[in-house]
């Protein structure tokens, strides 16, 4: 994608220089460390979002904790705007760069400290991969359960950040259920943790608050995460359905019943479409929806429980249930869902991947709208998403190469985010607000919701130097965009009367 949008964090003046900035950094970092030269800094102008472009001033790497805080000190003294960031595979514009500002990349702080086999946890750095922690864990039969779809390339301290999920969040939950303990940096350079490896840590739950505020508050240099035990069995029902309503109801049901599979993801016809040819994971190409639920514990409790799964398939419409009869069926079944994203890529020249969330019930109201906004677009759209916990992921598919696709798609993805809202949901499940959705913070939250946000962050970070212009939209902001949900008034939203 070669297309740049107006970011708001423009260079200013001409005569704006860095060089007193990189001359202080090059003082307390080693050389190698400290990245100035456009050809340099280029490669970090954008996370997984390239929708939104913009050079850094400089990009720091520290290679340990101590270099950490040394920058963070220097910063918060030279009021320079600072911006973390993890593997750069977030979705939502998180890790833009500040023209004004440093970049600070933690790709080098990726220790695995300790693997504690008895108390089920895993110490690490923040720039270890997801899947590391894993394969770190096997040896003793445990694993790290959230498993975002780039568990393969993306890093801890990007998933605390944006409290990351996976296929599996369902039952294990997301980021902020799976760390204990975190240990991070203020703006002023002091170093504090929050959490405990205890089951609980005394005075505020400051853990929770961090987890999910994508680098705002602090600077992340070391988490503890809970380790589970590998189940001894998993296997997968792969349902196909007539109707995406049929899959929304089958969905519905499988809750109602009491079952909390370990995972249950929705491809609609077009997402199935697009990926059986690239992974050839044996999809049902006349299905209109395809439904995946896994089922782990012991042979006898999945045996149990995939029955039962499939009884509420079948009631609920299913024209064909298959069941993973072996692992690496079971793998390759996932690896379908898994391999959404880059099977987009051999479809269409771009894709934008949202990210909004909903009741379970209104499934099918969102998705029949989705469908329907492809014609007011004139853009295609594949859905896969997190069906058990109603996290959507709708693909929208463009070319960046015309510019009336690219503000197309913006205004596809804002009206499926917004149509989110009005029935109950919220803008993001676990990809973060970033950049991306900063306006419709201003239709999901009133003004008082707005400030308190601000003042939260304030009381971390009192300059306001960290991730600056992100997540937290101005009143300024909002009442431009004129989606300000007002207190004792109505919530504003686009026509979606007919969906």
């Amino acid at each position: 994608m070669n297309t740049v949008v107006d970011n708001g964090l423009a260079p200013g003046p001409e005569s704006y220089s860095a060089a007193p900035l990189i001359e202080a950094l090059r003082r307390i970092l080693p050389a190698h460390c400290v990245l100035f030269r456009e050809e340099d800094t280029r490669p970090y102008e954008c996370d997984g979002l390239p929708l939104y472009r913009c050079l850094p001033a400089a990009v720091v790497l520290p290679e340990n904790e101590a270099q950490v805080c040394e920058v963070l000190k220097l910063c918060k003294r030279m009021n320079v705007p600072l911006v973390p960031r993890g593997a750069g595979t977030g979705l939502s514009g998180g890790a833009l760069p500040h023209a004004r500002g440093v970049l600070i990349g933690l790709s080098k702080l990726n220790r695995i400290k300790r693997v504690d086999s008895e108390a089920c946890v895993a110490v690490v750095e923040p720039g270890v991969r997801n899947l590391a922690i894993s394969e770190a864990a096997a040896p003793y039969g445990l694993y790290y359960a959230p498993d975002p779809s780039s568990q393969i390339a993306c890093s801890i301290g990007g998933n605390v950040a944006e409290n990351a999920g996976g296929v599996h969040c369902l039952k294990y939950g997301l980021t902020v259920h799976n760390v204990l303990r975190v240990r991070m940096v203020t703006i002023e350079g002091e170093v504090i943790e929050l959490g405990s490896e205890a089951p609980d840590a005394p005075g505020v739950n400051l853990l929770s608050v961090f987890v999910g505020s994508e680098g705002m508050l602090g600077i992340v240099t070391e988490v503890t995460v809970k380790l589970v035990p590998k189940p001894v069995c998993a296997q997968v029902v792969m349902a196909s359905f007539p109707s995406v309503e049929a899959a929304g109801k089958a969905v519905t049901q499988v809750i109602a019943q009491g079952i909390i599979p370990a995972g249950l993801e929705m491809m609609d016809r077009p997402s199935v479409h697009m990926v059986e040819p690239f992974v050839k994971a044996g999809y049902d190409l006349d299905a209109q929806a395809i439904l995946l639920c896994e089922s782990d514990g012991t042979p006898e409790e999945v045996a149990h429980e995939i029955g039962r799964i499939e009884a509420v398939f079948r009631a609920a419409g299913s024209t064909r249930c298959q069941v993973s009869g072996s692992e690496a069926e079971r793998l390759k079944f996932w690896a379908g869902r898994k391999n959404a994203f880059p099977a987009a890529g051999r479809v269409s020249p771009d894709y934008y991947c949202m990210d909004g969330t909903i009741p379970r019930r209104h499934l099918a109201r969102v998705l029949t709208a989705i469908e329907q906004m492809e014609d007011d677009y004139g853009l295609r759209c594949a859905n896969v998403f997190h069906a058990g916990d109603g996290n959507l992921h709708p693909l929208i598919m463009f070319d960046s190469n015309k510019p009336e696709e690219v503000e197309r798609a913006d205004k596809f993805g804002a009206a499926i985010l917004e149509l989110c809202v009005q029935v109950g949901g919220t803008v993001t499940g676990e990809h973060g607000v970033g950049m991306e959705k900063i306006n419709q913070m201003c239709v999901q939250f009133t003004r008082d919701e707005l400030e308190t946000f601000t003042a939260v962050k304030r009381a971390f970070d009192p300059p306001m130097l960290l991730n600056p212009e992100k997540v937290i939209p101005t009143l300024t902001r909002c009442a431009e965009y004129g989606k300000m949900h007002v207190h004792g008034g109505e919530m504003m939203f686009p026509d979606l009367s007919r969906f």
